[in-house]
């Protein structure tokens, strides 16, 4: 059957159109799913803050291109312990005297809160756990992170060694670590216990499973003696579900369960470092590990920022203060010395602004739906659901202002404009209104290009809507305004005013001083005919001003006009003549 004339083919399978990529995908082998049918975490729902560490003074500092100065080390450090995170990695203790030095100096300083545990990393070897344990004389508490690798790579290529080998490597190290404690600690010291097989999510499971019994055999972990068991996604190697099964897979077959905390370290090799933390912990995870904004090796370590405030968006307490997030991000910065992508999630610059026309539009009326639902209710608006399109929390929460959420290209439309105008001058434009002035302002962002700042916008606005003493332009400059109303209702208006050029009175009548101005007009050959009137208060109390919006049929030409006064007649009038000097332009 023929296409009718003049009707486009429709598309009938998308996928006819790829192609091969021509690139070498027989180099790589996919990634080994769990046989777990009757797994439980896809049921479940995070309800409450796991257990945070924070790896960003030993991860994520030994993964910049400029390490931290001991400066910059204690300036992180602080900011950790003022955002509340009671677990913090401090550094590799053995790899050099600069990490050294720092544990000591905020242990000798008294710079770690009593209940704020540090944890240091070591390998496997005699000198360097003896060193790392050294390094925590006088902590009030303190976690020493032991890590060996297990995987079948580092087996076979780095170390060369069988199961057994490196299974006692991890006994061997766990058994220096008590020793040395035991040695060199005091009773002042609450000491626990970290291990790692490395790289979990390559290591057959029966036998990560198999290595941290071991170890367990050696620590004991009872009541009172926890043991943290740490499974690294040192490389992301799977889909965020396969990550969960793994979890849950090690979740149900550890031996002492209620004694172990299981934490969880992704990496952001495949972009899903976030997901695979937050199913981690819907299958039975205690503890995530991770950088602020996803410092860290490579592509980074999970993001503890994101995974945070994630909570938060839910309505579930991070049990981190996140409230000053752009103190957090210079501070981050500072430290780091790398920014943060204006595109983060809920830090950026740029991810609480809105370009878009419809979204902006959107957002107004989220704002103003927000501020109603509130009076209704008697309350404010922090006091109800946060409910505002786009934006999934209130950036006020975490100490953003209004001012840049909504910000002007030639993308935007008159929402955006309407909510500049709204936000920083209390001028609520009537929509038609909005429509009529957005076009100004789209031809100023087609002519230049670029964004249009609140105050070019507003610059704009008083250029075309609002003369003053300062910017007198048109036939008509309003000097004062008197009305009476007779006994049968009819208003009688006295104007005194500038028309072009000399002082003039006019006179007219009508049933409102709107109508009567409307006669004034006619005596020097305006014709006027109103259509839309409105107009609301700028703010309370006595000395409140008033705006009030006028559209007006003017000799064929449909023009709004805007009058700010604190007397209500006088910016009527004043609306009325911005409306007659801009059809007269």
């Amino acid at each position: 059957m023929s296409q009718p004339v003049g009707r486009p083919t429709p598309i009938t399978n998308a996928a006819h159109f790829q192609q091969p990529s021509g690139m070498p995908i027989h180099k790589y082998g996919p990634y080994e799913a769990v046989a777990i049918p009757d797994r439980t975490w896809p049921e479940q729902r995070i309800t409450k803050a796991p257990r945070w560490l924070s790896t960003d003074l030993r991860d994520g500092n030994q993964a910049l291109i400029d390490p931290m100065s001991p400066a910059r080390k204690r300036e992180m450090f602080d900011l950790l312990v003022r955002m509340g995170y009671k677990e913090i990695e401090v550094g590799f203790p053995s790899s050099g005297e600069t990490d050294f030095h720092f544990v000591r100096s905020i242990i000798e300083e008294g710079a770690i809160p009593e209940d704020v545990t540090i944890s240091v990393l070591t390998q496997a070897r005699e000198e360097l756990i003896e060193r790392t344990v050294e390094s925590l004389r006088g902590a009030h508490r303190a976690t020493v992170h032991l890590y060996n690798a297990t995987a079948p790579t580092f087996r076979r290529v780095v170390f060369r060694g069988t199961k057994e080998q490196v299974r006692q490597i991890a006994v061997d190290g766990t058994r220096l670590v008590m020793e040395y404690a035991d040695k060199l600690l005091g009773d002042e010291t609450v000491f626990g216990y970290q291990y790692s097989p490395e790289i979990f999510t390559d290591t057959e499971l029966d036998f990560a499973l198999e290595v941290c019994e071991g170890v367990m055999d050696v620590w004991q972990p009872e009541q009172g003696r926890e043991i943290i068991l740490n499974l690294p996604a040192t490389v992301e190697r799977s889909t965020p579900s396969t990550h969960a099964d793994r979890f849950e897979w090690m979740s149900r077959h550890l031996s002492r369960r209620e004694h172990v905390c299981l934490s969880v370290h992704p990496h952001n090799d495949r972009g899903t470092a976030v997901a695979a933390a937050e199913l981690a912990i819907m299958a039975g995870a205690d503890r995530i590990e991770g950088c602020l904004f996803g410092q860290g090796e490579r592509t980074g370590n999970v993001d503890l920022v994101t995974l945070g405030m994630n909570l938060f968006s839910q309505g579930v307490d991070p049990q981190i203060d996140f409230s000053q997030i752009d103190e957090i991000r210079r501070t981050s910065e500072y430290c780091n010395q790398m920014e943060v992508h204006p595109r983060h999630p809920y830090a950026g610059d740029l991810v609480y602004t809105a370009f878009s026309g419809s979204h902006q539009d959107a957002i107004k009326k989220g704002f103003d739906a927000m501020e109603a639902t509130a009076a209704a209710a008697g309350k404010t608006v922090d006091d109800i659901e946060w409910a505002v399109p786009y934006l999934p929390i209130d950036p006020k929460d975490v100490g953003r202002s209004y001012e840049a959420v909504i910000r002007v290209n030639s993308q935007s439309g008159k929402g955006g404009i309407a909510y500049v105008l709204k936000n920083d001058h209390k001028l609520d434009l009537p929509r038609r209104m909005q429509i009529e002035f957005s076009k100004i302002i789209q031809a100023k962002t087609d002519a230049e290009g670029g964004e249009v700042t609140p105050a070019a916008i507003w610059s704009v606005f008083q250029d075309e809507y609002l003369p003053n003493p300062n910017n007198a332009w048109g036939r008509i400059q309003l000097r004062s305004g008197q009305t009476t109303t007779d006994k049968d209702g009819t208003d009688t208006l006295t104007v005194e005013a500038v028309v072009d050029g000399a002082d003039t009175v006019l006179t007219g009548t009508g049933n409102g001083p709107i109508s009567a101005f409307f006669d004034a007009l006619q005596s020097i050959g305006i014709d006027v005919r109103l259509l839309d009137y409105q107009e609301h208060t700028m703010s309370e109390g006595a000395s409140a001003q008033a705006a009030s919006y006028i559209e007006c049929a003017i000799d064929g030409q449909v023009l709004w006009g805007i009058g700010i006064d604190a007397n209500t007649t006088r910016a009527s009038l004043k609306a009325v003549i911005s409306a007659v000097n801009r059809a007269a332009r």
